[in-house]
C-alpha cells in the first residue's frame, strides 16, 4: 500500500505535466482564437460555446491565452533551472573538491546569492535593464544557484569519501575526470528531483513577477499578468482570474507530485526509511 501511494504520486504528477506540456506544445500550433487579438464588442463573454473559457476586458479569448501562457510559465521554469543547475553544480563541485579556505569563501558567495529572492533580484534587475520575460529568467535563475550549490556540495563530499573514488586516484585519474566520471553521475538522482521541484517553484516565481509587471510583457500571455488584470473585475467576470489560477495551481502541483515520486523511486534508502 505504501508503495503504492508512492506510485500513485509519480503517475499524478507526470499525468498532469504532461497536460501541460501537451497544451504549451499544442499552443505554438494551435489556439481556438489569436490570444493577442482584440474585439471590444465581445469582451466580458461567459464560458460558452464560441469561447471554452470567456473573453477579457478586451475580448481576447481566455483560453487561447491561458494556452500561451503555459509556453511562457515552461521557458521560464526551464531555463530560470538550467541556470541555477548549471552554476550551482560547477560552484558545488569546486567547492567539495577545494575544502579549505576555497569552499569557505564559494559558499559564503552562495549564501550571498540567497539572500536575494527572485522578486528582489527581479526588481533589482529590472531596475538596471527593465522588466521582460529575459531578466525574469536570470532573476529566477540566480535564486536557483545556491540551492543546487549546497545539494551538490553535500552529496559530493560524501562521494570523496568513497572507494570507488580512492580507486579512480589510484589508476592515475585526473580530478576533473573523477569529478565528471564519477561523482556527478552518482549524485544525478538528487539533482533531477531537486531540479524537478524548483520548476515548480520557478513557474510559481514567474507567475509573481509577472503580476507585478515585472515579467513578461503585454501583449504576451502570462498567467501571472491574466491574474493582474483581472482583479479590477472579479466581480463582473471571475473567470478572469479563475482559469489562470488553476493553471498556475495545475502546473506547480504536477511539478511537485512528480518530483515527490522521483525522489521515492530513485533514492531507495529514503523511501526504506520511510514508516
Amino acid at each position: 500500500m505504501k508503495r503504492g501511494w508512492r506510485s500513485v504520486n509519480l503517475i499524478l504528477g507526470v499525468i498532469l505535466v504532461m497536460a501541460i506540456v501537451v497544451m504549451a506544445f499544442l499552443s505554438i500550433a494551435y489556439t481556438p482564437h489569436d490570444p493577442n487579438r482584440m474585439n471590444i464588442a465581445q469582451r466580458f463573454q461567459s464560458p460558452g460555446s464560441a469561447h471554452l473559457l470567456g473573453t477579457d476586458q478586451y475580448g481576447r479569448d481566455i483560453l487561447s491565452r491561458v494556452m500561451k501562457g503555459a509556453v511562457n510559465s515552461l521557458i521560464v521554469g526551464w531555463v530560470a533551472v538550467g541556470i541555477g543547475m548549471g552554476f550551482g553544480v560547477l560552484l558545488g563541485s569546486l567547492a567539495a573538491f577545494w575544502r579549505g579556505w576555497k569552499d569557505e569563501g564559494v559558499m559564503r558567495l552562495v549564501d550571498a546569492l540567497y539572500g536575494f529572492p527572485a522578486v528582489l533580484s527581479a526588481i533589482l534587475i529590472t531596475s538596471i535593464f527593465g522588466p521582460g520575460i529575459i531578466n525574469s529568467m536570470v532573476a529566477i535563475g540566480i535564486f536557483n544557484i545556491p540551492i543546487f550549490a549546497r545539494l551538490t556540495r553535500g552529496a559530493s563530499l560524501s562521494m570523496w569519501q568513497r572507494d570507488f573514488v580512492t580507486s579512480a586516484r589510484a589508476v592515475g585519474q585526473s580530478n576533473q575526470a573523477i569529478i565528471w566520471h564519477t561523482i556527478l553521475p552518482n549524485i544525478l538522482s538528487p539533482l533531477i528531483v531537486q531540479g524537478t521541484v524548483q520548476l515548480a517553484i520557478a513557474i510559481l516565481a514567474e507567475a509573481a513577477l509577472s503580476y507585478l509587471g515585472l515579467g513578461t510583457q503585454p501583449p504576451h500571455a502570462s498567467w501571472g499578468r491574466m491574474l493582474s488584470e483581472a482583479q479590477t473585475f472579479m466581480e463582473i467576470s471571475p473567470w478572469l482570474a479563475i482559469f489562470p489560477g488553476l493553471a498556475i495551481a495545475w502546473a506547480v502541483l504536477g511539478f511537485n507530485l512528480l518530483g515527490d515520486g522521483l525522489r521515492d523511486l530513485l533514492d531507495p534508502k529514503l523511501t526504506e526509511a520511510r514508516p
